[in-house]
């Protein structure tokens, strides 16, 4: 792996890290939202962060968004400069954008969408390819997973309750903290964010160098892991 590529952080997409959104839960997501902007920080100020959505879709530093359609107008950018009007973008490129003004104004970012339909081996050659490029690309680049896992974890859960997510979730957590990417490409279609987890097993290859932990839990029958990855 090229030393362009010098951290991968990983954290969820929930709308209610933004504290505005959170409304009565703002103290319940207080660790997972601290352990996010900790990630973040922990990268250069040239991102790629990847997410999924309903089609593959680049989306450039240069645009502006907001959270309004989540219920409340904070809007978001990519780069310092970025001076579109603001436009509807998904909810990964949302939260890439809050954590970006969150950690380091100077920050860029620039998202790569994957339409949450790919299969694996799909997904694992997306990021093969984005492997590819990074090593083409001079300069640093961090790399930002915004990702969920099961959303069925619990009966109040956004997906409702199935059983069978907690051992997935439990899985995916494991992974996770292990840089276990072999696990990662086989992920089922129950864990939400699984292409983009699939673009970073193919991104990575055989695993990071070393991983961080910051946290793993479900405060919301949504399965949410935050950590760094060192390539």
């Amino acid at each position: 792996m090229s030393d362009v590529l010098s951290g991968i952080a990983i954290v969820p997409s929930p709308p209610v890290l933004v504290p505005e959104l959170a409304a009565g839960a703002a103290g319940e997501l207080a660790e997972v939202r601290q352990a996010a902007v900790a990630a973040a920080a922990s990268l250069p100020p040239r991102w790629l962060a990847v997410g999924v959505g309903p089609g593959d879709e680049v989306i450039a530093p240069s645009r502006v968004g907001t959270f309004a359609g989540y219920g409340v107008d904070v809007p978001v950018r990519l780069s310092p400069q970025a001076d579109e009007p603001p436009t509807a973008l998904p909810l990964c490129a949302l939260v890439t954008g809050w954590l970006r003004g969150q950690v380091d104004g100077e920050t860029h970012a620039e998202v790569r969408v994957f339409a949450d339909t790919h299969s694996a081996e799909s997904a694992l050659a997306h990021g093969r390819r984005l492997r590819g490029e990074l090593d083409a690309t001079a300069g640093e680049v961090g790399v930002l997973i915004v990702a969920d896992g099961a959303h069925t974890l619990t009966q109040s859960a956004p997906g409702g309750y199935d059983p069978a997510s907690a051992p997935v979730q439990a899985a995916l957590d494991d992974a996770l903290a292990g840089g276990d990417t072999a696990a990662l490409a086989v992920l089922p279609d129950l864990v939400v964010g699984r292409v983009a987890y699939q673009v970073l097993a193919g991104l990575v290859g055989p695993g990071p160098r070393s991983v961080t932990e910051l946290y793993r839990g479900a405060p919301f029958g949504v399965g949410y892991f935050v950590g760094r990855w060192q390539p």
